[in-house]
Formats: structure tokens, sequence, C-alpha cells
């Protein structure tokens, strides 16, 4: 498996979705998530991260709560937010990067 350095380091926006399974509001934003890459297909990569699996990652990244969400260009972060987010404001932010 990749390293998230490796991930993380693309000339296309890379979305995070850092993400609990026991998270209600994380699953509501699956379809938005499913969206957004229908919309945009390869603008984007999307990465889910469990933070229940990915413990070492959530800390890194100082995650306290979730669902929360991180946008990387060329392995820098260029956006975090956490909770639901709409559509458009993934949108915005991705095309933004």
């Amino acid at each position: 498996m990749s390293s998230f350095k490796e991930l993380t380091n693309s000339d296309t926006p890379v979305l995070i979705d850092f993400f609990a399974t026991w998270c209600a509001p994380c699953q509501t934003m699956m379809p938005v998530l499913d969206k957004l890459k229908d919309d945009l297909g390869d603008q984007v990569r999307i990465l889910k991260i469990d933070i229940d699996k990915n413990k070492a990652l959530a800390t890194k990244f100082a995650i306290r709560g979730v669902p929360a969400f991180m946008i990387f260009k060329n392995g820098k972060q260029v956006w975090k937010a956490a909770g639901v987010q709409p559509l458009h404001e993934l949108k915005a932010q991705i095309q933004k990067a």
C-alpha cells in the first residue's frame, strides 16, 4: 500500500475524508462524496480514512471530530474543515486548489 505522503503528493487535488463507521454524520456524507466524484471525475481523488483504524494519522492531523475533510495538492494541505460539508463547498474548495 502507498504511503499517505505518496497518495497526497499529486497535481490532482486529493480530498481526504476522515470518518468513523459509528458516526451518523459521516454516513450522511457518503452520497455527497459519491455525487462529488460523479461531478468532478478525474479532477479530484477522494481518500476515505477510518480514524479507528488509522489513529496515528488522525492524531498527526489533530482530527478531534468526524467527519473531517482536508484537501492536499502537491503534498501540501490547502484546506481543512470539520463537520458535514455541503456539496457546493467541497466543489468550490477542490476547484480553488
